[in-house]
């Protein structure tokens, strides 16, 4: 039996199946997603989703959806489904639907009288390329499929209405047609490894709507446009393939194509597997290099999450050489920008001031997957310089204090990754001063570099050994005297005489880090009061529901939603920190708690996005996903307490 299915009676519930949304990607940018139902409920849904640099540093939906339609003895029955002003479905295709299984890839089955019909989507991986396979299983009749693509050629953060501008022509090419909608597109090559016919038939179909949208406050109504439809025969047994990409593909190919393709994949059979196809897919290549996306549908590539996200989403899948790959891309970037200051263009943030530290503690995971001599000789000499340039006070925002500590301002920008902003940019909550996690990974990277990577009896430099245990020395204390609150939590930051006194779960990562500025004891209490306050089954809450300001649900306009973001939701990235203090605390006893709070992300993986998790949830029961359906730092977290079990011999892969 599928780890990843869905029965009849469910999809055939709209009230169950709308919610459930699936993805897949190409590894370059682009990206498919919908409904498991494939009725669009996002703007950002669609069927072939690619970035055009050519235009912006956006995704742009050229396809958006494929409408199918099977006739027996010239009685049609549309197997597509849309929403339509006034909560209208239709065709409503989904009362045909007798099964929705997600373990290789997508696939569809339909019944319509004694005809049943199979469709199976697969991305080409670094392709702007989508193939769809229909297979006739069983019919008593001769049987034909028509095709309706719904087009859309816009900005996916935009929403397209019928205009006079948009192209009507096309261009009949091998086995289908080739169409652009605008200029400065890409065309968009329709084509099938057999020969349809095309009736050539525009028309626009307005009013389609977006329940996701609509819920969020923002515009949700848009007019997509058919250029007409496909038509041809299907026989039993004999699989039809469509392809959906910006170049021309020579059909005779496209079934060896589909084969190969999915040969590698990975059956998603386990909460395990699950997680490791749902890394791969933030896995990005461009010319530029190699980086891991934040999130999908709407994320970009951002620095912090992706040092965040990067030891879970490669190493944790045995993909050391995607971690050196995607780090290696980082390390240029770093380096250019401490050198003169340069950005990369993709990688968003470089210049926050964590970034460097959570860079340090991704090539300390890497240390530790591998060897410190590993790390030392492909990152020592990155970490090195990252320590001296805030050491020297090169960084623009963190300054090394002489108590050892770090600081930073934070009141007219966001610089942390709790980042909400007012209309005008400036930050909902001004963490500026000392911030708890930026010292605590301050203290841990100064720590592993002279206990791991440099130490001084292996090391030539040892000035800079010398420089780090010096620094090192002085912070401890002064971390303890400046976050220490008498009723054993840690501030969650400190701006002169200003002490923040919300309970916020940025200090599981002093308990967590592999060099704490904490004892055991002290350990303990802020486990303790984060196990009591913010533990979730979905991960840690951002705001304790005994702290002022605190909203566990995520909802309402795009104000409200931002004034909600960090006031109390949960963040499943943050279970690994929280693992790791209490392992620490608590040793091989606690891992049979942390295993039951796995159970509530395995249920995830029928929920929301499927066989991936949202970019966070609710605070209060029932702990909905909201936000982006799929987010880099979440499955990388969790992939590292599962890695964590695994080391320890609790699970298999």
């Amino acid at each position: 039996m599928s780890y990843l299915k869905f029965d009849k009676n469910l999809m055939i519930n709209l009230e169950q199946s709308l919610p459930k949304e699936m993805l897949r990607t190409n590894q370059s940018g682009a990206y498919h997603c919908t409904t498991i139902v494939g009725c669009n409920t996002r703007k950002q849904h669609g069927l072939l989703v690619i970035p055009v640099p050519e235009l912006d540093d956006n995704n742009h939906v050229l396809l958006s959806s494929l409408d199918e339609t099977v006739i027996q003895h010239g009685a049609p029955f549309n197997l597509g489904l849309h929403r339509y002003k006034g909560d209208t479905y239709s065709p409503n295709g989904h009362k045909y639907i007798r099964e929705y299984d997600c373990e290789r890839v997508p696939t569809t089955t339909y019944r319509v009288g004694g005809v049943i019909l199979k469709k199976e989507k697969i991305f080409i991986t670094h392709e702007n390329r989508i193939l769809i396979r229909y297979t006739l299983v069983d019919a008593h009749s001769a049987t034909t499929l028509q095709f309706r693509p719904f087009l859309a050629f816009r900005n996916a953060n935009d929403l397209c209405v019928e205009n006079a501008v948009a192209s009507r022509d096309y261009q009949e090419v091998a086995n289908g047609i080739a169409t652009c909608m605008y200029n400065g597109y890409p065309t968009l090559y329709m084509q099938m490894n057999h020969k349809p016919r095309f009736v050539f038939d525009p028309h626009w179909y307005k009013n389609i709507e977006y329940i996701k949208d609509q819920e969020r406050g923002i515009p949700y109504s848009e007019d997509l446009y058919v250029p007409g439809y496909f038509e041809v025969e299907i026989k039993k047994g004999e699989p039809l393939i469509f392809s959906a990409g910006i170049e021309e593909v020579n059909t005779r190919t496209l079934t060896k194509m589909y084969e190969d393709e999915i040969k590698p994949r990975t059956p998603r059979t386990s909460f395990y597997n699950c997680m490791k196809n749902s890394a791969k897919q933030f896995y990005i290549t461009n010319k530029e290099g190699h980086y891991l996306l934040a999130g999908y549908p709407w994320f970009k590539i951002r620095a912090r999450d992706e040092f965040i996200a990067l030891p879970g989403c490669t190493l944790s899948v045995h993909h050391r050489q995607d971690f050196e790959l995607i780090m290696d891309t980082a390390q240029r970037a770093l380096n250019d920008w401490m050198r003169d200051g340069t950005l990369d263009k993709h990688l968003d943030g470089l210049e926050l001031p964590d970034v460097p530290l959570w860079a340090i503690w991704a090539v300390q995971r890497y240390a530790h997957d591998l060897n410190a001599d590993a790390a030392r000789e492909r990152y020592g000499k990155l970490v090195k310089d990252i320590i001296n340039f805030i050491a020297d006070g090169k960084h623009p925002n963190l300054k090394l204090e002489p108590n050892g500590l770090v600081a930073t301002d934070g009141t007219k920008r966001p610089v942390s990754w709790m980042n909400s902003t007012h209309p005008d940019g400036t930050p909902l909550i001004p963490r500026t001063g000392y911030l708890v996690e930026f010292n605590a990974l301050w203290y841990n990277a100064l720590r592993f570099a002279t206990e791991e990577l440099f130490t001084a009896d292996r090391y030539e430099d040892k000035a800079f050994v010398e420089r780090c245990n010096t620094i090192a020395d002085k912070c401890k204390p002064a971390f303890i005297e400046t976050f220490m609150t008498d009723y054993g939590y840690l501030y969650d930051y400190v701006n002169g005489s200003y002490t923040d006194l919300s309970v916020r779960p940025n200090m599981i990562i002093a308990a967590a880090t592999d060099y704490s500025p904490l004892d055991r004891r002290q350990r303990k209490r802020v486990l303790d009061i984060t196990t009591r306050e913010l533990l979730t089954p979905k991960g840690l809450r951002t705001l304790s529901p005994n702290s002022y300001g605190y909203i566990p649900w995520y909802l309402g306009t795009p104000e409200e939603r931002q004034t909600a973001y960090y006031a109390g939701s949960a963040r499943p990235w943050l279970m690994d920190f929280y693992s790791k203090a209490y392992i620490r605390v608590f040793g091989l006893n606690s891992i049979s708690f942390i295993e039951r709070m796995m159970i509530g992300f395995e249920d995830e993986m029928k929920e929301g996005c499927i066989g991936s998790l949202s970019e966070l949830y609710d605070g209060n029961p029932p702990f909905i996903g909201r936000g982006a359906v799929s987010f880099a730092p979440n499955v990388g977290g969790i992939l590292r307490v599962l890695r964590t079990f695994k080391n320890l011999h609790i699970i298999d892969e």
